[in-house]
């Protein structure tokens, strides 16, 4: 059984995941307007796909431990960006902004002596470790390669291949 204070813990989770869902969703569409960028569009739609799973996993863990997970009402996210730098530099940002999130639902869950919770949460921990990775490469990438189109199509081309779990 969850206490009150991890079921609101949780629950604010499934907001910022449903959040990142759609911020990843708005990216796509922006970036699906943009000359040449078919494979950063598919890999922004493929990442608010994954972000939509991490919600409904959530969903599912609340449920199943006797609480109510709450579907939350969406703000809007930002629609269009100044340059695709400065969209990968976003979604580094909020990258870290939710490991940091799920790092406080860990240490909630080692307060409340909630091992359950805990033991679910790693996986969050591990995947939030791989999604800055992926984000830091991509940043590290459009920062080599600067203005160059010519290095724009190949990052474009690359990051079809590139794992976004």
């Amino acid at each position: 059984m969850l206490s009150q204070t991890m079921k609101d813990a949780l629950n604010q989770q499934v907001l910022m995941e449903a959040q990142s869902s759609q911020a990843y969703l708005a990216m796509g569409s922006w970036g699906e307007i943009q000359p040449g960028l078919k494979g950063v569009t598919q890999f922004f739609f493929r990442h608010s796909e994954e972000e939509r799973m991490h919600m409904l996993k959530l969903i599912h863990y609340i449920n199943e431990r006797g609480g109510f997970a709450i579907i939350p009402k969406l703000e809007q996210p930002t629609l269009t960006f100044v340059s695709l730098k400065k969209a990968f530099e976003i979604l580094l940002d909020h990258e870290i902004k939710v490991s940091n999130s799920i790092n406080n639902l860990v240490d909630l869950a080692l307060q409340e002596k909630d091992y359950a919770t805990h033991n679910f949460l790693q996986w969050y921990v591990n995947e939030q470790m791989e999604e800055e990775r992926l984000a830091r490469e991509c940043n590290d990438k459009l920062e080599m390669i600067g203005e160059d189109r010519s290095g724009l199509y190949l990052f474009d081309r690359d990051i079809m291949t590139m794992d976004a779990s």
